[in-house]
């Protein structure tokens, strides 16, 4: 029953110890010195109990993740959320209104099934990493930093554990 996978899942911080998080933020800002864009990781053990009883989807949860963390509100709209629901075993890439026409559906599909793929054979970190280097290819195609641009990192490049 997965209302009883969310009650009794183990924390986030077990998966995500203190330094993967440290790696994974040191990741997410040297991406984000080679481009525009801003890249926000997630990562969440569970639903809410009541919640996972209503059978809220991991996609409607990473919608609004998005919006709780402020993802949305980057200058460009150029931001990505990568949000994990260890739970579930379940990964989404939401994208901000910038990458419209320009990245599918399709292509962030496939980073989210190789993250999976990663985690399922136990090599999460390495699949995070692989991950957010796909996230900065398809950034730095589509918003490449100019010459002479002033950061601002409108998000933190930290992971989020919620």
């Amino acid at each position: 029953m997965r209302a009883l996978r969310h009650l009794f899942a183990p924390s986030s911080g077990g998966a995500f110890p203190p330094e993967m998080l440290e790696r994974i933020g040191a990741a997410i800002a040297a991406s984000e010195a080679r481009h525009t864009g801003e890249i926000c990781f997630a990562v969440e053990a569970a639903l809410p109990f009541r919640l996972a009883l209503d059978d809220h989807r991991p996609r409607d949860r990473a919608l609004d993740v998005f919006t709780r963390l402020r993802v949305w509100d980057t200058a460009a709209n150029n931001g990505v959320l990568v949000y994990m629901l260890l739970a579930d075993r379940a990964i989404e890439i939401v994208a901000d209104r910038g990458f419209s026409g320009h990245v599918d559906a399709a292509q962030w599909s496939v980073i989210c099934r190789d993250l999976e793929s990663a985690m399922r054979a136990g090599d999460t970190e390495g699949g995070v990493m692989r991950a957010i280097d796909a996230i900065s290819a398809l950034l730095e195609l589509h918003f490449p930093r100019p010459s002479g641009y002033v950061d601002t990192n409108e998000l933190a490049d930290r992971p989020h554990l919620l």
